[in-house]
């Protein structure tokens, strides 16, 4: 019993020891100290002050007193009794050719205290009534069949039975430069008369609105144009009348570009609808198209540009001087036209009696001849 006591004590130690060795492993004596570990430090790089490039300057000071912006208020309220609101109905035919009414809005602006307004054409085109309000709210009917309208130019006057009117000042548009504050007034999506503000962006505009129709010497403004602002004028800052809303560009991602045709431009043909009920130009008795790839092919002609005679009125200028049909003109008094637009301007800035140079293709061969413009005959 001893001999095993002896043992066991003996054991017990061997044990302590063999558990102890397999947890730690022990490397050397005394006490441990970590291994130090060596980090490289970055380089810092001073960075150089800047050198002053003036030491001496100074800001500058104002030394004129600050501009007054135009009071947009006092011409709006000197211009807006004089501008109306148009309201037309206009029978229209559906899918089935079934009539419906449909309504249009657009606006209108006092020429004279009698009862004379201006607008344009394609608000009052085709309407069954027209209905005019001026700023004081009373309601009047124009005629639709005493209207005066000139569709190349898209300006109208209409009449209403009415007296001692307030009516707006006529100013000059080729007084306007780029910049130049300009108020819009008119009977905005229908919802009344209103005014928008803005500047003069461009002048002498070209812009065609519809297929075969191109206005000229248009006024762009940055005014804000919405529909219904049609027939309205735009205004310099003393109330004089220097346009008259007509268009607007109507594309995603385009703002700010409105159009009115220029008063200079309009008055001559406005002063003719008012006196003589329809405006006088030259003419040939031709209808036009401008010469394409398409019709070149058609016809085999021999030039790729000019403009196609499609029509000769017969006893006509252009029948008297011996042009045909299918005829492609390329110059007309001196001025060489590619387009069928090109000719009406170049016709329409002639005069009346006045002999024109005429440059023509018939065939494989050019010829020349001349024609004189006679009075366009009234609608």
């Amino acid at each position: 019993m001893r001999a095993l006591r002896i043992f066991v004590v003996t054991l017990i130690p061997a044990l302590v020891l063999v558990s102890v060795s397999g947890c730690i492993t022990i490397t050397g004596f005394g006490p441990i100290t970590p291994t130090p570990t060596t980090t490289s430090q970055p380089t810092v790089t001073a960075t150089p002050t800047p050198s002053p490039l003036n030491p001496t300057w100074t800001p500058p000071t104002s030394s004129s007193p600050s501009i007054q912006l135009p009071n947009i208020a006092d011409v709006v309220a000197k211009v807006k009794p004089a501008v109306v609101a148009i309201t037309t109905e206009v029978v229209s035919y559906d899918f089935f050719s079934r009539p419906y009414r449909q309504e249009g809005a657009g606006s209108g602006w006092i020429l004279d205290k009698s009862g004379i307004v201006v607008t344009n054409t394609h608000v009052i085109e085709g309407a069954r009534t027209i209905t005019v309000t001026t700023d004081d709210g009373t309601t009047y009917t124009a005629d639709p069949n005493a209207i005066a309208t000139d569709s190349l130019n898209d300006l109208a006057i209409l009449k209403i039975d009415a007296r001692d009117l307030p009516a707006l000042t006529i100013g000059k548009s080729s007084a306007m430069r780029v910049g130049d504050w300009v108020i819009a007034i008119g009977n905005a999506l229908g919802q009344g008369i209103r005014a928008t503000e803005g500047i003069v962006s461009r002048t002498n505009v070209s812009l065609q609105v519809s297929q075969g129709q191109t206005l000229y010497d248009l006024i762009e403004t940055s005014a804000a144009i919405n529909p219904g602002n049609s027939g309205g004028p735009l205004v310099n800052l003393a109330g004089e009348v220097i346009g008259i809303t007509s268009a607007k560009v109507a594309q995603v991602g385009v703002e700010g570009m409105g159009y009115a045709i220029s008063i200079d431009a309009a008055m001559p043909i406005i002063h003719e609808l008012v006196t003589k009920g329809y405006v006088t130009r030259p003419w040939l008795g031709v209808r036009l198209y401008t010469v394409d790839q398409w019709v070149v092919a058609q016809l085999d002609l021999k030039v790729d540009k000019g403009v196609l005679l499609v029509e000769i009125v017969k006893g006509s200028p252009a029948d008297q001087a011996g042009l045909k049909k299918w005829d492609v003109i390329t110059s007309l008094g001196g001025r060489e036209v590619t387009t069928a637009e090109e000719f009406i301007r170049v016709l329409h800035a002639s005069a009346i009696g006045k002999p024109l140079e005429i440059k023509y293709w018939r065939g494989d061969k050019e010829y020349s001849t001349t024609v004189t413009p006679v009075e366009s005959p009234r609608p």
